[in-house]
């Protein structure tokens, strides 16, 4: 566990965001270079993390989880592959492939489960009737309700990515704000003053690690 932190939080990055795609967008008796290939060059998964979601374009590590996609047999036209995706031959490099793709020269690693994610109750049944019960798409609805949906495929992630910048200086902003309530929990807690001050010159130093040199006149505002 602590070599997996480690191979996140390097060069001072303490804090990563977590994606997840639920379900992963998979067309049933698709193979995983297919479902890859068809999202045109956009990452299939959507933001958890408190911070306004935005288009990650560069990272400089992450971790990706997928479960219940199996690597099936992937379409080729006259014997060939037909795109990088297709001639990887495990789906743990389909997926290094991809986001090798996506995120250039950022460290990544990916493992593949069989087993999908169950949804039996008491798991919330949310899912779109566009499911089948083991939660790849279809074109029709299907004849039951969402509740019959018992599996889904999950594709998740942590990222340490440029974004992280604007979270931490936003809570570096909101805790310097001259709210004399705000200060106050801390300080009838036991904080004390000098201690506060060196705890935001710290967080206002660990947004700084996730800085690339690149629209950094978009975040001048953050520094005092």
């Amino acid at each position: 566990m602590m070599h997996f932190a480690d191979s996140l939080t390097f060069s001072g990055r303490k804090v990563v965001a977590a994606w997840a795609a639920l379900p992963f967008p998979a067309l049933s008796g698709s193979s995983l270079p297919d479902i890859l290939s068809a999202q045109q060059q956009d990452v299939p998964w959507k933001l958890l993390s408190s911070w306004r979601e935005q288009k990650v374009s560069c990272c400089f590590a992450q971790s990706v989880v997928l479960r219940g996609i199996c690597q099936g047999k992937a379409t080729s036209c006259q014997g060939q592959p037909r795109s990088p995706l297709h001639s990887c031959e495990s789906p743990e490099q389909v997926l290094q492939q991809f986001f090798h793709t996506q995120f250039p020269g950022a460290f990544s690693t990916s493992h593949v489960l069989q087993q999908p994610c169950d949804t039996r109750p008491p798991f919330p049944q949310f899912f779109s009737p566009l499911l089948t019960r083991r939660g790849f798409l279809q074109d029709k609805a299907q004849g039951y309700s969402s509740g019959g949906v018992e599996s889904i495929p999950v594709l998740a992630a942590l990222q340490s990515s440029p974004g992280l910048r604007w979270l931490l200086s936003g809570l570096c902003r909101e805790l310097r704000a001259p709210s004399l309530r705000r200060r106050s929990c801390f300080f009838t807690a036991g904080v004390e003053q000098d201690d506060f001050q060196e705890a935001l010159e710290e967080l206002k130093t660990l947004s700084q690690c996730y800085e690339t040199g690149f629209g950094a006149s978009e975040d001048e505002g953050d520094s005092d």
